[in-house]
C-alpha cells in the first residue's frame, strides 16, 4: 500500500529504488483528506555515461473525467523496473484526486479546474494547494513535463493528438516538438496560449521545461487507441533521455507517414457555437476541409419542421477539434480548424 505523506517536505525525492506515496491535502469543508497518487522511481543503474538523465514527471488526471492518461500512468506505476532504469521519474495518475472520483473535469471539492490553478497557493483550496505542490516540489524535480489529457465529455480530436504553446526559445521549441513527436501521433497540434490562464503547461513552459501535453480519447471513456499511445509514447520518453534501455519504437503499425504538425495559435481558431441545439457532425476528425465545406448542421427541435443551421468552415485546413456531445450551447467552442505548419 502507498504510505499518506501529511508533511510534503518529508517526501524523499533522492531515496533509490520505486516508492509508492499518498499525498494528503486536507478537504476545506470536512475532516479528511485528498490523497493524490505520487510514485518516485530513482533508477538503480548509475548515472550512464553522460550523467544522470533528465527527471520526468506524468500527470493523469489534472481533469477527473479523462481517463486514457490516468490508466496508462497507473499501469506505468507498477510495470517500470528501477532495477532497469537510470534517474528520475516520477509519476502522478490522478493530480486533481477528487474530480477524478466524481469524474468530473472540475473538482466537486472547491469547484476548481485543475488545469486554470497554477502556480496555486499555498493558502487556497485544495486545487490550488495541489497546484502549488507540483510547482514548488514537483517541478524542481524534473526537466521534462507530460501532461495527459483527452476530450473528457467537452470535445474529440484525433486520437492521439500530441501538443504545445507557441514557444518563443528555438532550441526549447525544437527538444519539444521532438519529444512530441514521441507518442507517435497523427498529429503534433501547436495551440493558442490566449484560451485560458493557470495552465499546468503553460506554467512549465515557463520555467524552461520540455513541456508536452495530449489528447489520448474522449467521451469519458478509455480508448485502446489513445491508452496504448500513452502508455508507449511515455515509455518512449524514458527510452529517448536514457531512463531505460532500448530504441525508441513505433506505435501505430498502421501509419507509417510522420506526424504532421498543425497549427491554432489564434482565438479565431477556436469556432464558437452560434445559437443552442443539437449538434449533428458531417465530416471526421483530422478530415481536410476547405473554406466553405459544410461541417455540421444545429437542430432546433423546439420546432422539428425548420430548417437546421448549416455549420461551414470558415478557412481551409484540418479538422482538429469537433464538439462531441449532441446537446451543445451558445459559447461553446464547436470546431477548430488548424493550419499545417512547418518548425
Amino acid at each position: 500500500m502507498p504510505t499518506v505523506i501529511y508533511d510534503h517536505s518529508q517526501i524523499d525525492f533522492d531515496r533509490p529504488g520505486k516508492h509508492h506515496y499518498h499525498v494528503a491535502f486536507h478537504l476545506d469543508s470536512s475532516w479528511g483528506y485528498s490523497l493524490v497518487p505520487l510514485t518516485v522511481i530513482n533508477g538503480l543503474r548509475g548515472s550512464g555515461p553522460d550523467g544522470p538523465p533528465a527527471g520526468v514527471v506524468a500527470f493523469g488526471g489534472t481533469h477527473g473525467n479523462e481517463w486514457e492518461g490516468q490508466v496508462a500512468i497507473k499501469r506505468l506505476c507498477r510495470d517500470l523496473d528501477p532495477a532497469q532504469m537510470r534517474g528520475r521519474v516520477l509519476l502522478i495518475p490522478q493530480l486533481s484526486e477528487s474530480a477524478c472520483n466524481a469524474n468530473t473535469r472540475v473538482s466537486p471539492q472547491d469547484g476548481v479546474n485543475m488545469n486554470r490553478a497554477f502556480p496555486g497557493s499555498a493558502r487556497g483550496t485544495v486545487s490550488y494547494r495541489i497546484a502549488n505542490f507540483v510547482k514548488t516540489r514537483i517541478f524542481p524535480q524534473v526537466r521534462v513535463v507530460l501532461d495527459l489529457h483527452s476530450g473528457g465529455n467537452e470535445g474529440g480530436f484525433p486520437v492521439p493528438t500530441t501538443s504545445f504553446h507557441p514557444i518563443p526559445d528555438p532550441a526549447q521549441r525544437a527538444e519539444i516538438a521532438k519529444v512530441a513527436q514521441l507518442f507517435d501521433p497523427p498529429f503534433v497540434m501547436i495551440y493558442s496560449s490566449q484560451m485560458a490562464s493557470g495552465l499546468l503547461t503553460d506554467e512549465a513552459e515557463a520555467e524552461g521545461k520540455i513541456t508536452v501535453g495530449g489528447e489520448f480519447g474522449f467521451g469519458e471513456a478509455v480508448s485502446p487507441r489513445g491508452t496504448l499511445h500513452a502508455y508507449e509514447g511515455i515509455k518512449n520518453v524514458l527510452r529517448h533521455y536514457g531512463h531505460v534501455e532500448g530504441e525508441v519504437v513505433k506505435i501505430d503499425l498502421c501509419r507509417m507517414t510522420p506526424p504532421r504538425f498543425i497549427e491554432a495559435a489564434s482565438l479565431e481558431d477556436y469556432v464558437p457555437c452560434p445559437k443552442d441545439g443539437i449538434w449533428e457532425p458531417v465530416v471526421e476528425l483530422g478530415a481536410d476541409v476547405r473554406e466553405g465545406d459544410l461541417l455540421g448542421r444545429l437542430h432546433d427541435f423546439g420546432d422539428h419542421s425548420s430548417e437546421p443551421v448549416e455549420i461551414r468552415a470558415h478557412r481551409t485546413g484540418i479538422v482538429s477539434m469537433l464538439r462531441f456531445p449532441a446537446l451543445s450551447r451558445k459559447g461553446i467552442t464547436l470546431y477548430v480548424i488548424s493550419r499545417e505548419t512547418q518548425l
